[in-house]
């Protein structure tokens, strides 16, 4: 039976659009087999994420998938790849959108008259809506495969070199035949992992891998005015070329895609560009109009409430909110405001209630003390 489509991607069945390309695009990023070679429990994960995808990207399919299960789509036709017969090059190329500029993984392969380029990188931050509002710096530090030193990338210890792959004749791929020769699946080189060249004598350091994970400080420039799930592209901070395609790392690196994620603030609710505030007035207030000093996002405002302001409307302060990522222009802050009434009266504001409520020939109930004693009356106590 095969697993459920949400969990392999980690995502609830409430998931948008958004956060099913994020969960797939990571996975991606940790199970491609070009980052674990010769591990085919990491190659069976990282086609089971793009089935997964495949089908959960898709409205239609997603929608048959829900109601009806993996059953309902190979009823509808809509089941689409064998992703499991296929070979990583082919699948990135479907989704190679996914993996080109702000949210891509990139890297692994060369690019049309161009070096191999390195795999990208993915790094998430948090930060609070006040560094929304004006931008931040924020120090980050990770780990990213890189050249072995001693050996310069190519595996072998140094003073040897690695010799042509025998199985593969150097080229990296081998072909396998099928059904009586009918058809042809080419297949990186399980002997070689795709370099072409195997190593006699392995590199001490890195054991012949090429690549060592390496510690890597950067400080990273928020812009003012980014949205919860946008991504900052650090352009050439991701990882060489792959042994399999450059041994020496030459070639582009890729990038490092730093997602955002803006925590929820105590006092603002942020609509797009504007912030919404929920603040509580006095009937006094409402009834009479007021203006008064309220919390913005940098500093106070001043609101103005007219009279007869009745509960729950919104009144609004131009330029008080955030400011849009591309024009800097500041959104505004809508107001919602609350009659709240008082759990506690003086004796004289009771008093002023009380007359209030007379011209408004308003039934109330009673004075306390009075009340009381027309029950014990009643009552005979």
């Amino acid at each position: 039976m095969p697993r459920d489509y949400y969990d392999i991607l980690g995502v609830e069945r409430s998931a948008d659009a958004e956060e099913i390309k994020r969960a797939y695009r990571r996975l991606a990023m940790k199970y491609h087999p070009d980052r674990n070679p010769g591990d085919a429990e990491a190659e069976k994960n990282f086609k089971e994420a793009a089935a997964a995808y495949e089908v959960l990207a898709d409205e239609q399919k997603r929608r048959i998938y829900d109601q009806y299960g993996h059953e309902g789509l190979r009823g509808a036709g809509a089941a689409g790849h064998d992703f499991q017969r296929m070979n990583v090059e082919d699948i990135f190329s479907m989704f190679g959108d996914l993996f080109n500029g702000m949210g891509g993984m990139g890297g692994g392969g060369r690019s049309r008259g161009g070096p191999p380029r390195g795999y990208d990188l993915e790094y998430e931050i948090d930060i609070s809506l006040e560094d929304v509002f004006s931008g931040c710096e924020r120090d980050i530090e990770f780990q990213r495969a890189d050249l072995c030193d001693p050996c310069k990338g190519s595996g072998a210890k140094p003073g040897s070199k690695p010799v042509k792959c025998p199985t593969c004749g150097g080229q990296g791929k081998v072909q396998q035949t099928g059904l009586g020769g009918m058809f042809r699946m080419v297949t990186t080189c399980p002997a070689c992992q795709g370099r072409g060249s195997t190593i006699k004598d392995k590199c001490d350091s890195c054991r012949g891998k090429g690549r060592v994970p390496k510690p890597r400080k950067l400080s990273i420039k928020v812009p003012a005015g980014i949205s919860d799930g946008q991504v900052v592209r650090i352009q050439g901070e991701g990882e060489p070329p792959p042994p399999e395609v450059s041994p020496s790392g030459e070639g582009p690196r890729g990038d490092l895609h730093v997602v955002v994620r803006v925590r929820d603030h105590d006092l603002f609710r942020r609509e797009n560009d504007h912030l919404v505030l929920e603040l509580p007035i006095s009937f006094t207030q409402a009834a009479l109009g007021a203006e008064i000093e309220i919390p913005a996002i940098d500093g106070k405002a001043t609101l103005s409430i007219p009279r007869g302001t009745p509960h729950g409307s919104v009144l609004r302060i131009p330029g008080k909110g955030l400011p849009n990522l591309r024009s800097q222009r500041r959104g505004d802050m809508g107001v919602v405001v609350g009659i709240e009434v008082p759990r506690k009266l003086s004796k004289k504001q009771e008093d002023l209630l009380r007359e209030f409520a007379a011209t408004e020939e308003k039934s109330v109930m009673p004075e306390r003390d009075g009340f009381w004693k027309k029950v014990k009356d009643a009552f005979g106590a």
